[in-house]
């Protein structure tokens, strides 16, 4: 007999999105429904408008990965009009770009997902001493690591249970079966909890020092960008350096360790594949080396059917959109043709989704007619099949450090560990862009910007990776403004519906299979779920679901 369970809202998420699943007799999930409920519309509001404010109203698509959506914007109008910024605004960006990165992997591993793995009131039972020992078995100089914090640990989180006030600890699933920490573990992981609140504010700061504030930087412009004086001011560099190796350290000692504290005892569902999902990847490449974007950190390609053993070329003109399952008119288009054309038909009479119509906010986006996964995961595999110099050392690092294998990857402990993974990759990487942009300046070259005009009539796109996966904008120029303007999100291929063809989404196809220790207690699904880092866009206006009217309000 099969039960049908709805998580909604998922929490510890940016935007709002519910789970349906049906689960047979023995609590293991045989079908799922993703489904983004609460519309974006960004899309529309920007018709008509001039494209070099695209950026600035993009980027609101999302509070948390504002830079993501104002980068993507920036490089689809460049991209449209033909012209490239100079080598110190790339390099600004990289800065830019690398700070957002290490502040959402830090703040999504411990404040969004970590307690989808840590069990808080196991940690007030733990030995600080055999903590400690532990701690010391996974990195030489663990952070924070000593039985005088780890007791103090206790006691602040002994203060919130007894308060009876403990605000992100309330209303989980302690002592849930498929917690499979030891009281110790719990207890190192929760400390650097509390260790990573002022960590991630740390990573902000480095954003704000060249984007001018967090969130929503403001110093992006088509064709380079505006912190001319922090760029050319040794202070301000010193600063931004003094703040990465405060961050750096953490990733190296406090993250790290703690990704292979998971690995360790959650190493069996890396083997059985749980979470796996569509077991197909796709990166588009990001944070530039060159001018030209012919070398980037972050690699391009696609893997399909989970087979390291090649890497397929992207082929852009097969990246379409369909709505067959999604609350939209329309066809199948390239997001070029795209359009964003509200169509809500609801829930059934049970109050469920409905499946086999249309049933989410969020399209089906497909690559080649295959739905794929975006994100972390699918970068590290890319570099790690193409033999990436900078990628494949890192990855074998952490799968010979956990004893795992590579087909350990393609699961929710797999997608978990390779976010860290890319942190690391990241903060290596960023200091040497820093002493790249000295140089340039010293030699003479001060440029950060390139002047350009609107033409009356192009289009472009801006395809780049961010910290959730592949972004792309797609901009279409009439009469010198606007005319079409699509942005295909991260969780908009990794949260898509069903498609044409019955396919699942990412989100849905990870999630069948699994099996619920608790069929009251979902806590295995929220975990996979989580390990995505969904980004549901927040919504800047509401939709009458009758009439379709866009409400407007006015503050007095």
């Amino acid at each position: 007999m099969s039960r049908r369970i709805i998580i909604d809202p998922i929490t510890r998420i940016e935007g709002h999105l519910r789970i349906e699943v049906e689960v047979d007799a023995n609590n293991k999930v045989t079908d799922a429904w993703s489904s983004a409920t609460l519309w974006r519309g960004i899309e529309v509001i920007l018709k008509g408008r001039d494209p070099r404010d695209a950026g600035l109203i993009t980027q609101r698509i999302c509070g948390v990965c504002t830079y993501s959506h104002y980068e993507a914007s920036t490089l689809a109008v460049e991209n449209a009009i033909g012209v490239v910024p100079p080598k110190n605004a790339r390099l600004v960006r990289n800065l830019i770009k690398g700070s957002q990165f290490l502040h959402d992997k830090i703040v999504h591993f411990y404040h969004l997902h970590g307690l989808d793995w840590v069990d808080i009131v196991s940690a007030l039972s733990a030995n600080p001493k055999k903590a400690e020992d532990m701690a010391r078995s996974f990195s030489d100089s663990p952070y924070n690591c000593s039985v005088s914090h780890y007791e103090e640990v206790q006691k602040r989180l002994t203060t919130f249970v007894k308060s009876g006030r403990l605000g992100p600890f309330a209303h989980a699933y302690w002592g849930n079966k498929s917690y499979k920490f030891p009281q110790e573990a719990n207890l190192i992981i929760a400390s650097h909890y509390l260790d990573a609140l002022e960590v991630q504010r740390t990573a902000a700061q480095m954003m704000a020092i060249f984007g001018g504030k967090n969130p929503h930087p403001q110093t992006l412009v088509v064709g380079g960008v505006t912190c001319v004086m922090d760029a050319l001011d040794a202070h301000r560099l010193g600063e931004y350096l003094y703040r990465l190796k405060t961050v750096k350290k953490f990733i190296e000692t406090a993250y790290l360790p703690d990704v292979l504290l998971a690995a360790r005892y959650y190493k069996d569902e890396g083997a059985a594949g749980i979470g796996a999902g569509v077991k197909n990847y796709l990166a588009y490449g990001g944070f530039p080396l060159d001018d030209d974007w012919h070398k980037t950190l972050l690699p391009r390609g696609a893997v399909l059917g989970a087979n390291l053993n090649k890497v397929y070329d992207i082929d852009e003109e097969k990246i379409k959109e369909q709505v067959t399952h999604s609350w939209y008119e329309g066809s199948t288009a390239h997001p070029y043709e795209g359009e964003t054309k509200p169509d809500y038909t609801g829930f059934d009479a049970q109050g469920y989704l409905k499946g086999d119509e249309k049933y989410s906010w969020v399209k089906a986006p497909r690559y080649d007619d295959i739905p794929m996964e975006v994100g972390p995961l699918a970068r590290m595999l890319v570099g790690y099949a193409q033999g990436d110099e900078k990628i494949k050392p890192l990855v074998e690092h952490v799968l010979n450090k956990a004893q795992i294998t590579a087909q350990a990857l393609f699961s929710t402990l797999g997608r978990t560990a390779s976010r860290c993974i890319e942190a690391k990759l990241v903060a290596d990487h960023i200091e040497g862009w820093i002493n790249e942009l000295v140089t340039n300046i010293k030699g003479g070259d001060q440029r950060t910007w390139t002047r350009c005009d609107i033409p009356r009539s192009a289009e472009g796109r801006g395809m780049t990776e961010v910290p959730r996966g592949a972004l792309g904008h797609w901009i279409r120029i009439e009469n010198n403004v606007i005319a079409n303007y699509q942005a295909v999100v991260p969780s908009t291929w990794n949260a898509s519906p069903r498609d044409d063809k019955g396919q699942r989404g990412p989100y849905e196809e990870s999630l069948i299979g699994i099996k619920m220790a608790n069929i009251d207690e979902p806590l295995e699904i929220i975990r996979t779920i989580h390990s995505f880092d969904p980004c549901l866009a927040c919504a800047v206006h509401i939709i009458n679901p009758r009439s379709n009217e866009i409400k407007k309000f006015r503050v007095q």
